[in-house]
């Protein structure tokens, strides 16, 4: 152990002497700006939906506070498990070498985050790029399916390639395919140098050795035809990564070439994909032809139709009802209602084929693998801004899932097996309302009005459908949705204990059980129980009042009754179980405070004590009713 820290301790002043000469760039750099402030304070907190807000506003998220914390030491030594995994998500590095990761290892509240951080790559999080990168590197190899679209032919080989990452990547080949001219590149150049250049444009790692064993050619010539292939195809920083010999320094230009990579070929999608969509009516997509020589480079059409819109008023001609119901069976003509309209979008292949589902799709007997004289047109299961929010990550490796999109982009991301992606969505949601969050804010006590009438309580709109997301929790088998759920539904259970949706949710889930018996558990609300009693729970602590919880987190009715018969006033067998009035701890009288059934209390520890009780007593009541025994 001792010998392992002189060796990081010796590491450490030797990056330190390398980034202040100006060689190495730090990695982790002193920041005292206010946002990361705000962003270490919710890590402190645990606060996951606050954390993703500011990595998707650019925080740095391996800067170091004026402590020398790390976001990801800190959420390792408070103990938040979702918060690590969250940041190792996002890029938080975790090298093994590294004393930041040795120090949150150390630190690790539990060995549940330990283990985490001792088993996660450290490729994953020192290049959240890295994916990508490779899967473009493999495209010069790759045979099936078929993706090229233009052969560059030199003296002893030829290199099967592609429009659009050459058109990005450099701008002799942007001009050459623009203009539709043939590509005139020097024949005097050795084979070799042609691999080394379209390596680097492939975001290859270039080779230790220039010069293979079987080369006919020396050095000299080769880093010759090098310098001419780069001053042709107007390629800049070529020679930093031949020339450079320190690994991190490598590694670090390697990460810097692939993020400008990145921003080209963002900005060829925006100019082609995004520039170049066609919004036509659905009923005439068959009608459109694109041929296969076109300006943006496209090899095939995606089509996402938008949702009707039934309320518009615009009166278009030629469109009818789907059942006649005229006179002798004639369609009446529906002029309140606009077509439905389909948008169409030039795509490449070799970005499509990142999702297993084309892959499969362009390698198989289907249609679309299929040679055709037009370009083949692909229908898509979503609306245009779920596909494009797809689109850009396929292309980019970028994401924004708006959280109204986001259970949209969960179910077409499972149907096109992008992991990645299917995460992200399910971050987006389960963020919402994770650690200290507004969305699970306790909704007991919004109201301390002493005095006069109270005020009437605001009506509030739930951010996103909580049925909807515990149903495709169960579709698709996300863990962190049904957690997420059961945790939202534990934190304003009394707004939904009377629904009747939410006890066909409860039958679902013990149906959900094959051969369930009657003695059997129901999962969701297990779960729901346990978030209900660490919402009170939380609120006891430091007060004593967490011994009066027994080891099920449940309270005893006559605990209930001690707590109610000090404060002078309670429920009694009828009031607990009296049905709620949805009066939400308003407050009454001189600081008093009243309870889900109406009563009231003197404080807000009384009122817990019994809304507890009344919230476990509807669920009891809500069992019998549905004949299930939990």
């Amino acid at each position: 152990m001792v010998l392992r820290k002189q060796e990081l301790e010796a590491k450490l002043k030797d990056d330190h002497q390398l980034i202040s000469s100006g060689v190495l760039r730090n990695e982790h750099p002193f920041d005292t700006s206010g946002d990361f402030k705000h962003f270490m304070h919710a890590c402190r907190l645990g606060d996951l939906k606050r954390c993703q807000e500011f990595i998707s506003a650019g925080v740095h998220i391996n800067a170091k506070d004026e402590f020398d914390y790390t976001p990801l030491i800190i959420a390792s030594l408070c103990g938040h498990y979702e918060l690590v995994q969250l940041l190792l998500e996002q890029g938080a590095i975790a090298d093994p070498d590294s004393f930041e990761r040795e120090r949150a290892v150390y630190n690790a509240l539990n060995n549940k985050i330990r283990n985490l951080l001792l088993s996660y790559d450290y490729s994953k999080t020192a290049d959240p790029l890295q994916q990508w990168a490779s899967h473009i590197n493999s495209l010069r190899s790759r045979e099936t399916p078929k993706t090229s679209d233009v052969t560059l032919l030199c003296a002893a080989e030829s290199f099967h390639l592609h429009k659009f990452i050459l058109s990005a990547r450099s701008p002799y080949f942007r001009r050459k395919f623009d203009a539709r001219e043939k590509l005139k590149l020097p024949h005097t150049i050795p084979v070799e140098a042609y691999r080394v250049v379209l390596r680097y444009l492939y975001l290859g790692d270039l080779p230790k050795d220039i010069v293979g064993p079987k080369s006919t050619v020396s050095a000299d010539v080769i880093f010759e035809g090098i310098d001419k292939l780069c001053r042709v195809l107007e390629i800049e920083k070529l020679w930093d990564a031949i020339l450079s010999t320190d690994r991190r320094l490598a590694r670090q230009r390697q990460q810097d070439e692939v993020q400008r990579a990145q921003s080209q070929i963002e900005a060829l999608f925006e100019d082609t994909v995004m520039k170049y969509k066609v919004v036509v009516d659905t009923r005439r997509v068959e009608e459109v032809k694109w041929p296969h020589e076109n300006a943006m480079f496209a090899t095939c059409l995606l089509q996402a139709d938008e949702p009707e819109d039934e309320d518009s008023d615009t009166e278009e001609e030629g469109n009818v009802t789907a059942i006649p119901i005229g006179p002798g069976g004639v369609a009446v003509r529906d002029k309140n209602k606009k077509p439905k309209r389909s948008v169409l979008y030039p795509v490449h292949k070799p970005f499509l084929i990142r999702s297993p589902y084309f892959e499969t799709m362009f390698s198989s007997e289907f249609k679309e693998a299929k040679d055709a004289e037009y370009l083949h047109i692909i229908k898509m299961d979503c609306s245009p801004e779920v596909l494009e929010i797809v689109l850009r990550f396929l292309y980019t490796e970028k994401s924004d899932c708006p959280l109204d999109l986001a259970l949209d982009l969960l179910y077409i991301s499972d149907m096109l097996f992008l992991d990645k992606l299917k995460t992200k969505a399910a971050v987006a949601i389960s963020t919402l309302g994770s650690g200290n969050s507004n969305a699970l804010v306790d909704r007991t006590h919004h109201h301390q009005v002493s005095g006069e009438e109270d005020a009437p309580a605001e009506v509030e709109v739930e951010p996103i459908n909580v049925y909807d997301v515990i149903r495709a929790a169960w579709d698709l088998k996300v863990q962190r949705l049904e957690e997420f759920a059961a945790r939202y539904l534990a934190s304003r259970l009394e707004d939904y204990i009377d629904e009747e949706e939410f006890a066909e949710l409860i039958q679902e889930s013990a149906l959900r059980l094959k051969d369930r018996h009657e003695t059997d558990t129901i999962e969701l609300l297990d779960d729901i129980r346990y978030y209900l009693s660490e919402r009170f729970r939380f609120r006891f602590e430091g007060d004593g009042l967490e011994e009066m919880l027994g080891e099920d987190g449940e309270l005893d009715p006559e605990t209930v009754e001690q707590i109610a018969a000090a404060n002078g006033d309670g429920p009694s067998e009828e009031t607990v179980s009296a049905p709620s009035t949805n009066v939400e701890g308003d407050g009454v009288g001189d600081g008093g405070v009243r309870t889900l059934d109406g009563e009231v209390v003197e404080d807000e520890f009384a009122s817990d004590a019994i809304n507890y009780q009344i919230l476990i007593g509807k669920i009891d009541k809500m069992l019998d009713r549905l004949k299930l025994d939990a």
